[in-house]
């Protein structure tokens, strides 16, 4: 599966990161300093969301100091359903309740072991068909935003 990965800093837990996708046969797309780049958070966030809702990547993980940044700004990108996942539990959730399409880490709270158990729930879980009536409901609600600032715009 092709991954967009991002942070606005590369330091242990991104290679750690970088090199867990890799062993379970993912192709990323490093943004950022992962890409030997200087950009900062915003931007790092933009460019993994644009990534997953233009299509170019399935999924993206996006990581910063606190991964607040960085979610909020993926979150901008129409599409994209970006999740903060502190642990386990939060990532499963994430992906089963909310069809989450970009992982949000914290550089300074996760650990190497902790960064594997997030991953192995994130990939472990899927969004059953039950649960995607909510999905569209959050699709609905970005169509509806997106469409009250092109009007905005006429």
């Amino acid at each position: 599966m092709k991954i967009a990965v991002g942070s606005d800093e590369k330091n242990y837990l991104t290679d750690a990161l970088v090199q867990e996708l890799e062993g379970r046969g993912h192709e990323l797309l490093l943004i950022g300093p992962l890409a030997g780049t200087g950009d900062a958070w915003p931007a790092v966030g933009e460019a993994v969301g644009e990534a997953v809702g233009s299509g170019r990547s399935a999924l993206g993980i996006v990581c910063c100091y606190t991964g607040t940044g960085v979610s909020i700004a993926a979150n901008k990108v129409t599409g994209v359903r970006a999740a903060l996942c502190g642990d386990a539990q939060t990532a499963a959730g994430a992906r089963r309740w909310n069809d989450a399409n970009v992982l949000a880490l914290s550089l300074r709270t996760t650990t190497p072991d902790l960064l594997r158990e997030i991953l192995d729930a994130w990939f472990g879980t899927d969004c059953p068909a039950s649960e995607r009536v909510y999905v569209e409901q959050i699709r609905a609600i970005e169509e509806a935003r997106n469409q009250s600032v092109r009007s905005l715009h006429l």
